[in-house]
């Protein structure tokens, strides 16, 4: 039977894959113009298995030569000789690797290039791009070059070189035959791999690789992509799910990153069938089941994880920016020559949304968040007072999170009430998240809801064993603004099936009624608490 794959590249007999037929017919017709461009996404963003899925897509039409730069070490790229002989020896083993031969090429230049690289000494670029130049013209089909993992080449003078050369051999290709496209893979574009080598100024963005078109198809997964591998996986074992439910429920929490897809349904069939006694068995096909597999995922570790913290505390103003956007709902436009931005785009942390910079995904903001918070849990007096306290929030496995609105307005005020605006618009938030968290941490989870998140305004949905609670959180801004508060509140409980929702307001009026209280608002009930 097939699996969901989170480890390497997915191969479609052996995995459950998202078919992607539409990115690769993108991708061809700009293989068709004879573009050369670099396929720059985030790590586990599923480019080696659209390199290793196109190239089958585009074999009928051209020949293609596939290679990794991961297996060439460090040593190999120490000058040009070097690198220039080992270039080649690769290239030729995987050119007549036995199970996946290349075809179409012509056997005497290979010939000829092997023996230059192994008898020259002074064999280096200059030869070794005279020899690519033969064997692109003596080639049957149009010869298409892909190289993964580029980022292996970073540090490395030589590589720029090697990227020169293939420059120079496009802008002369109508008289010296070449490749006639290059696809380049990597998380790292050619302006920031001349940066790592070069940091000073006059070098910044001087990049070898000038002539590459940009790359704009979405390597995301949609809903409708995510729905039709559940389909396939549901063929086999009729669990009675349903399918775009919970392909929209994955892609809400994903924004249909590739790793994540995989990681949310590879945990919800090896893990929430089998061990929650809850959801188990077909059961865990559901909402439910994706919300359980979440609460598992943000709990356990993962390569993809540790790269985000590693680079977050790596980068201390792209730190301060996704802070500033989580906590206080700060809105800035996305503008890519903006060096902090462009950076958190690369790496996939943060993308355009409406113009503005948004977090990747729930997952990834989630992540943020835990780990905001943890880092000041241990001197925060809103945490601790949670802590000591958390057991009394929870009855027969049920969350009163009434008692949480309340027992949160009154040590709010006793701890905060003295505090300035200023003050509570910036920590007012957070404060609430720490206080909710060890309360329902380890059993439940929790989101905020990026739709409504702004200066004003923040919605915190929590999922606690199945039963889902609705949190708005708002600066308040009058009875008027805050009746319209209460109709937001009411269209969003409408939107989640629920009937109850709470208000919860930091009020600057002297003359502000501390306190919690219930109001109807239609057939729904909002508990208003105002600190």
């Amino acid at each position: 039977m097939k699996t969901f794959n989170t480890t390497g590249r997915c191969i479609s007999d052996k995995h459950y894959m998202v078919c992607i037929d539409d990115k690769l017919a993108e991708i061809k017709k700009m293989v068709d113009k004879g573009d050369y461009f670099i396929i720059n996404r985030a790590r586990q963003y599923g480019k080696t298995t659209t390199l290793r899925i196109l190239a089958e897509f585009l074999k009928e039409d051209y020949t293609i030569i596939s290679l990794d730069f991961q297996k060439m070490s460090n040593a190999k790229f120490e000058d040009e000789h070097i690198f220039a002989s080992a270039f080649t020896e690769y290239l030729i083993k995987t050119i007549k690797n036995k199970k996946k031969p290349v075809y179409d090429l012509c056997s005497s230049v290979l010939e000829d290039l092997s023996s230059n690289s192994k008898n020259n000494k002074s064999f280096a670029l200059v030869e070794l791009f005279t020899h690519l130049s033969e064997l692109c013209d003596t080639a049957k089909k149009p010869v298409v070059l892909i190289i993964d993992e580029v980022d292996s080449a970073t540090n490395n003078q030589v590589f720029l070189d090697f990227l020169a050369q293939l420059r120079g051999y496009y802008l002369d290709r109508e008289e010296t035959p070449i490749f006639h496209s290059v696809i380049l893979a990597g998380v790292y574009d050619i302006k920031n791999l001349k940066r790592k080598i070069r940091p000073d100024g006059e070098h910044k963005y001087n990049s070898p690789w000038n002539i590459a078109e940009s790359f704009d198809v979405d390597m995301s997964f949609s809903a409708k992509g995510i729905a039709g591998m559940l389909t396939e996986y549901e063929n086999d074992y009729h669990t009675g799910m349903d399918v775009f439910e919970l392909a929209q429920s994955i892609y809400d929490y994903t924004s249909g990153y590739p790793f994540l897809v995989s990681l949310i349904c590879k945990t919800i069939d090896m893990n929430v069938s089998e061990k929650c006694n809850r959801l188990k068995g077909t059961a865990a096909w559901s909402v439910g089941g994706v919300n359980e597999a979440v609460k598992i995922i943000l709990k356990e570790p993962a390569t993809l994880f540790d790269s985000l913290i590693k680079q977050i505390n790596s980068y201390k103003e792209l730190r301060d920016m996704i802070h500033a956007i989580l906590f206080q709902g700060d809105e800035l436009t996305f503008n890519t020559d903006n060096e902090v931005i462009n950076l958190g785009a690369m790496f996939g942390y943060i993308k355009d949304k409406n113009g503005n910079v948004a977090v990747a995904n729930r997952i990834f903001e989630t992540r943020l968040y835990n780990l905001f918070l943890s880092e000041e849990e241990l001197t925060n007096a809103t945490y601790r007072e949670a802590q000591k306290d958390k057991n009394q929030f929870i009855k027969n496995g049920i969350l009163d999170m009434d008692l949480v609105m309340q027992k949160f307005v009154a040590h709010f005020h006793d701890v905060y009430g003295d505090n300035d605006k200023k003050f509570v618009e910036k920590y007012g938030r957070k404060f609430f998240l720490l206080y909710l968290k060890p309360i329902i941490n380890g059993v439940g989870n929790y989101y905020v809801e990026a739709e409504t998140r702004d200066l004003k305004r923040t919605d915190v949905i929590v999922d606690y064993l199945g039963m889902q609670f609705i949190i708005e959180l708002k600066i308040w801004n009058g009875e008027k603004y805050n009746m319209e508060g209460e109709s937001q509140l009411a269209d969003y409980l409408e939107r989640y099936h629920l009937n109850k929702g709470y208000l919860l307001s930091f009020s600057f009026n002297k003359n502000k009624e501390i306190g919690v209280k219930t109001v109807k608002y239609g057939d729904k009930t909002i508990l208003e608490a105002i600190v």
